[in-house]
């Protein structure tokens, strides 16, 4: 703000405590948008560029439940921590999808069913991944499906899972599509990944900063960047593409 910035890009870690300088700078006429990540309340900010993450987890539920061929589900969810809005929506997404009951996508906590035999914080982070699936293995060891936030959180599960020789027996799905998470689903280590696009939400902010800058029009309310589902191994009835086109739309190394 007091280098004179007309327009301010945000993904939000903390979607409440970020809100208070938010309004200030809309306040003195600075356009705000989110990408990514809502904040809480989502009209805090001008707009928000992202993804449907409820359709995101609703696409890799439904990708699960045909896979599993009606095998009774024995569920593990990674999530990300708790009250966040991409974490919940992304949960309660794949709940609906798998046909669980499941809270709707404007719910920021996280749904629980019978199936869902053990749940554990992963900070979309791989090494805590991998230990929260360490400690579900030894409460739950005949899981079948494993639920991860993101692709790193799903690599430390399949390590865990790997070292305790179940790794040819569970199913991993995921939300991301970043690029080392589709070389993971096409090493088959992950079965299915929701493909999100953070380079189109950051293009079309800055097409947005610089519209306000030279014209002075706002964008306001939410703008779906889109989703796909990633998988090598079609499911009838699922609509998705596969590896190769996950990789010519890949994002990060």
């Amino acid at each position: 703000m007091t280098a004179g910035a007309k327009t301010i890009l945000i993904t939000a870690n903390d979607s409440k405590a970020i809100v208070p300088a938010i309004q200030k700078a809309r306040a003195k006429g600075v356009m705000v948008i989110a990408l990514d990540s809502p904040t809480d309340p989502q009209d805090a900010t001008d707009a928000l560029f992202a993804t449907d993450n409820y359709k995101a987890g609703i696409l890799i539920g439904e990708y699960a439940k045909a896979a599993l061929g009606g095998k009774p589900a024995k569920i593990v969810t990674l999530d990300l921590f708790p009250g966040h809005p991409v974490g919940a929506q992304r949960h309660n997404g794949f709940m609906k999808g798998f046909g669980l009951a499941a809270p709707d996508a404007k719910v920021n906590e996280l749904g629980k069913s019978a199936e869902i035999v053990c749940s554990a914080d992963s900070y979309g982070d791989q090494a805590k991944g991998q230990t929260a699936m360490e400690n579900c293995l030894q409460k739950n060891p005949d899981v079948n499906l494993v639920y991860t936030i993101n692709e790193p959180a799903a690599a430390g599960a399949y390590t865990a899972l790997k070292r305790a020789g179940k790794d040819k027996g569970v199913i991993i799905v995921s939300v991301d599509g970043g690029c080392a998470g589709i070389r993971n689903v096409k090493a088959g280590v992950i079965a299915a990944t929701s493909q999100q696009y953070p380079l189109k939400m950051a293009a079309l902010g800055v097409a947005a900063g610089v519209d306000y800058a030279t014209k002075g029009t706002k964008v306001s309310g939410y703008t779906d960047t889109g989703v796909t589902l990633i998988a090598d191994k079609a499911m009838p009835g699922v609509e998705s593409k596969d590896s190769k086109v996950g990789e010519s739309l890949c994002w990060g190394k």
